[in-house]
């Protein structure tokens, strides 16, 4: 009998350090108490553009009374991110120059000419992101460098996110991005003015790109 007494008091005694020492552990911060070995992680995910279901598009003042507008036919484009909410995303995207089109194929040659883009020595645009900022309410800043011709600059875009959707099996998201841009920054340079000194071609540039991005 003294005996059962006896190892049920060791037993306990047992249990009353070994949660000492585990409190101990949680309250020296030099010795964090390692619960787990594991971390949190996400898979590597990667978009390609929908090009059926996305467009690229600018607009610009014209004769200072009015905007002319257009589009590029051609362009690529990928995404890649870890974490859910896009924060560390890189995205790349490019645009075939000769493929503007203004519906009317004489300011179209204009524009590829040397006045303009240069088509045929420089024959596309180029964005690499450095950062994809969540700024709340699906909103977010998206920085990076466009190179047009030979000039690279940093640019920043106002991005709308518009949700994702499952569509036969394939996950799509949708996202919006506006900016304006100074087309004498990218040696745009023809600047012919109208008769009361207004620039016949503004040099600013609003660009809105529409993208419909599908899960590879």
């Amino acid at each position: 009998m003294h005996i059962k007494l006896f190892t049920i008091l060791i037993a306990s005694v047992a249990v009353a350090l070994s949660s000492f020492v585990s409190i101990k552990a949680d309250n020296n911060p030099g010795k964090p108490l390692v619960k787990n070995n594991f971390k949190t992680s996400y898979a590597p995910t990667t978009w390609t553009v929908d090009k059926a279901h996305s467009n690229v598009k600018f607009t610009v003042t014209h004769m200072v009374v009015s905007e002319v507008g257009g589009t590029f036919k051609v362009f690529d484009g990928t995404m890649e991110h870890t974490k859910p909410d896009y924060s560390d995303a890189k995205i790349s995207f490019s645009v075939d120059v000769a493929s503007i089109n203004t519906d009317n194929e004489r300011r179209d040659g204009h524009l590829k000419s040397d006045d303009f883009f240069n088509a045929e020595k420089f024959p596309q645009m180029k964005f690499v992101s450095t950062s994809f900022t969540p700024e709340g309410d699906n909103k977010y800043k998206l920085a990076g460098n466009l190179t047009i011709r030979d000039v690279t600059k940093p640019v920043s875009f106002d991005v709308t996110y518009g949700g994702s959707v499952t569509d036969k099996g394939a996950v799509k998201s949708g996202f919006k991005a506006k900016t304006t841009i100074n087309r004498f920054d990218y040696n745009l340079k023809w600047s012919t003015a109208t008769e009361a000194g207004g620039l016949v071609v503004s040099k600013n540039v609003d660009v809105i790109v529409n993208l419909e991005l599908k899960k590879s």
